[in-house]
């Protein structure tokens, strides 16, 4: 595996992060992680990031949209939950007076529904990789992103930069080592981690659903058989990259995305 040592990166000063959190789902922990219990209720997050850079801003994924009950009812009913919807990214960046001209746009960890649903009211460009392109168009229980992206500019870049942190590949976006993209194709074909630096002591790995909660970065604890064969591409892929964030370096916070826990500490937008 490739050395973990923190590669040299000059990060602006003023990079910041931001939480923006748009609603939540219930699901039984024992559908979330290998000995999880069904009595044990977790509150699935559905929360953006903002990445506020001097070159420009980013947001990783985009969370609840306006029309979120409707993307809800679109799904599968084995995959529909409890859920509450607060205020959408859009409406978040504007009541903090967020700058639009700013925000070079939308990465996205993967395409399912409760990632790219604020998308539709997002005008803003989409950065995506072509694998989960194609797996999105392939995709036959959640079609929220093919409702979303119309009208969009979808921005496909590539994987081709040098080895980053144990990943095998990566994509600068700024080229300062502030914002890194690395591949993680297990619960989607095109699933990607977002690395960022905002300065000494503030370093994240965003990891989308490589592992739906702590659990499974804590323990080391697997989604359950049956939710690795209907949630994952290649759950094989998913414990090698697993593996690659355990062992990431110690001042790295890992955040999967459905974990409200993970994004204690992470200031809101606007507060």
């Amino acid at each position: 595996m490739t050395n973990n040592a923190a590669p040299p990166a000059e990060t602006p000063a003023r990079v910041e992060v931001f939480q923006l959190p748009t609603g939540t789902y219930e699901t039984p922990a024992a559908l979330a992680f290998q000995g999880g219990r069904f009595r044990d209720r977790r509150q699935f997050a559905a929360t953006a990031v903002l990445v506020r850079h001097p070159k420009g801003d980013v947001l990783i994924d985009a969370g609840f949209g306006a029309h979120a009950e409707e993307h809800i009812r679109s799904l599968p009913a084995f995959r529909r939950s409890p859920h509450h919807l607060g205020a959408t990214v859009s409406q978040q960046l504007d009541a903090a007076g967020h700058d639009r001209g700013r925000l070079l746009g939308v990465i996205l960890t993967h395409s399912h529904w409760d990632h790219v649903s604020g998308l539709d009211s997002l005008d803003v460009p989409v950065l995506v990789t072509a694998e989960e392109l194609r797996y999105a168009a392939d995709s036959r229980g959640d079609r929220v992103f093919g409702r979303v992206v119309p009208g969009h500019d979808l921005r496909v870049y590539a994987l081709d930069g040098p080895p980053h942190l144990g990943f095998p590949a990566s994509h600068d976006l700024h080229g300062d080592g502030s914002v890194v993209i690395v591949p993680t194709p297990g619960h989607t074909t095109g699933s990607v981690a977002v690395l960022v630096t905002a300065g000494p002591g503030q370093r994240f790995a965003f990891v989308g659903d490589l592992a739906w909660q702590l659990d499974g970065i804590e323990r080391g604890a697997q989604r359950p058989l049956v939710m690795r064969l209907l949630a994952d591409s290649d759950p094989a892929r998913v414990r090698r990259d697993l593996a690659r964030v355990a062992a990431l370096p110690p001042d790295v916070r890992i955040v999967p995305a459905h974990d409200a826990r993970a994004y204690a500490g992470i200031p809101l937008l606007g507060a």
